[in-house]
């Protein structure tokens, strides 16, 4: 900073026009504001359009200034300096940061009225920006638009859809693409993996294999690896994995974290353990969380909990996933003090705010204490109102319980929340029949056939080679079910031969 003072002071001193070299080194160091007041004082302003650019682009980048990218394009204006496709291009990414749509029409007006022939760099921001904002229309309106379409407008125009949950119309596009890169393919399956469609990310996933037309990378991998862990496809994973290594992408923190928590989901404690010490001091929150929530949810509860105390001794702070994991440990173990405790110290110790799934948590864990009462006390204090896992979690406990009134109650609120659902139905039905309730059996049906509620048949998974196949009870509509069927009938009559066999066995031994 001294020697940027110093050149600064030889400047003004013989008159040299040094803006573009002071400026320049002030955002290395950083230091914006020295840098913005050194340009709107600068004597000369030569290649002014380029520092401007350049400051407006580094304060983009540092979300605390984001606003200053504006000021500094109104002074660009006041000083008749006219924009370029660079200037728009680093001000639709700050227009993003700020989350303004007001902001992002006033730039595409002023985008289109600047007199420049955009370029298909410029376009792709526009469309990038409104994106990432949510205004979709306006987005597929720019994109519609373009006289010259890259890859990246078609990835922008993807991801925005894929971003907010429209994965037909993101689809759509992907099919048309006249070519696709790994960032195409990535988005796509990222993009059904946030949105819960683990069999689509995987199956997409697996086509991108089998075309052999580009190679996963390191994002492509951090994206499917969750949809194996929801699935339970562990021989994919455990495949991924291999692929990961091989080509160097384990060390990247999010591979890694994504391969734990497939591991830790898939049951795979002891192999889980590896990873997280394998991991070792890069580890993050995320290690840390996936580590905790798979010994929890797998029985090993004490040893979530001694991973807890080890973490706050390592120096890392808890976020409001950890409790997730730390109260359900406490709800599979029965420790209820120990759950009230640490539900409590969310906020006295930590000062995050509880939200539905903590309720949830100690909802579930007061219920299968039998402290039924409590559990709806706090209910009735949440800040929230109540979704259906936390009622449904109250009634699995009265059923369990045989609380035919509180059950009741939970029911009733089920029934608004998603009527559709005939679970609900089922576990009050079979409350009443437990406690002898005949006529509430009788109307609770009643209110299912008028409703036309019927029970759907669950569904398993079956992992076999680089596939996961789906089926229902007595499913015929699998391609291979007539020998899939056979062989069932096989195992089913050698099983029938052994025990036949078996009892002969027994009958000698008798006589």
């Amino acid at each position: 900073m001294n020697q940027v003072k110093q050149i600064h002071g030889y400047t003004l001193r013989n008159g040299i026009d040094n803006t573009k070299v002071i400026i320049e080194k002030l955002l290395q160091i950083p230091n914006l504001s020295y840098a913005h007041s050194f340009l709107c004082h600068s004597p000369n302003p030569k290649a002014t359009v380029f520092l401007y650019n350049r400051l407006i682009q580094a304060y983009s980048i540092n979300g605390s200034n984001t606003r200053r990218c504006f000021s500094l394009y109104s002074q660009m204006l006041l000083h008749g300096f006219q924009p370029n496709e660079h200037t728009f291009n680093f001000l639709f990414s700050a227009c993003t940061s700020l989350s303004s749509p007001f902001l992002a029409q006033m730039l595409h007006t002023h985008f289109i009225k600047s007199g420049f022939e955009p370029d298909v760099f410029a376009a792709t921001a526009l469309l990038d920006m409104y994106a990432k904002l949510g205004s979709l229309k306006m987005a597929r309106h720019v994109f519609d638009e373009m006289a010259v379409r890259g890859v990246p407008s078609w990835n922008a125009m993807i991801a925005g859809y894929a971003r907010f949950g429209d994965m037909e119309k993101a689809l759509e596009l992907f099919l048309l693409m006249p070519c696709r890169s790994v960032v195409s393919w990535t988005t796509m399956i990222s993009g059904y993996s946030q949105n819960k469609l683990y069999e689509k990310a995987l199956d997409l996933f697996l086509t991108m294999e089998r075309e052999k037309v580009t190679k996963p990378n390191e994002v492509t991998l951090a994206s499917i690896l969750p949809a194996c862990a929801n699935l339970g496809a562990l021989e994919i994973g455990q495949r991924i994995e291999a692929y990961a290594r091989e080509n160097g992408y384990f060390k990247n923190l999010y591979v890694s974290n994504a391969v734990l928590e497939m591991y830790a989901k898939c049951g795979k404690i002891d192999v889980a353990w590896r990873v997280f010490d394998e991991i070792g001091s890069l580890r993050n929150l995320c290690s840390w969380n996936s580590m905790i929530m798979g010994l929890a949810v797998h029985g090993q509860c004490s040893k979530a909990l001694e991973l807890y105390d080890q973490m706050l001794r390592d120096g890392t702070s808890p976020d409001d996933v950890t409790f997730v994991g730390l109260l359900l440990a406490c709800t599979h173990d029965g420790m209820v003090a120990k759950g009230r405790y640490i539900f409590k110290s969310m906020t006295t110790d930590f000062h995050i705010v509880p939200k539905l799934q903590h309720y949830g948590c100690i909802v579930d864990l007061l219920g299968r204490a039998g402290q039924l009462q409590e559990a709806y006390s706090v209910i009735q204090s949440m800040p929230m109102k109540p979704d259906s896992v936390i009622w449904g979690a109250l009634l699995g406990a009265c059923s369990f319980h045989g609380n035919v009134e509180l059950a009741e109650i939970a029911a009733e609120s089920l029934f608004a929340l998603e009527p559709w659902n005939p679970g609900n139905y089922v576990i009050l039905s079979n409350i009443y029949a437990s406690a002898g309730h005949w006529d509430g059996v009788s109307k609770l049906r009643k209110v299912m056939k008028g409703s036309k509620i019927t029970k759907v048949a669950g569904h398993s998974f079956i992992e076999e080679g680089d596939q996961l196949h789906k089926f229902i009870v007595e499913d015929r509509s699998h391609p291979l079910s007539n020998e899939i069927f056979a062989l069932l009938d096989g195992i089913y009559e050698l099983i029938k031969l052994n025990i036949s066999s078996f009892e002969s066995d027994l009958d000698l031994d008798f006589n």
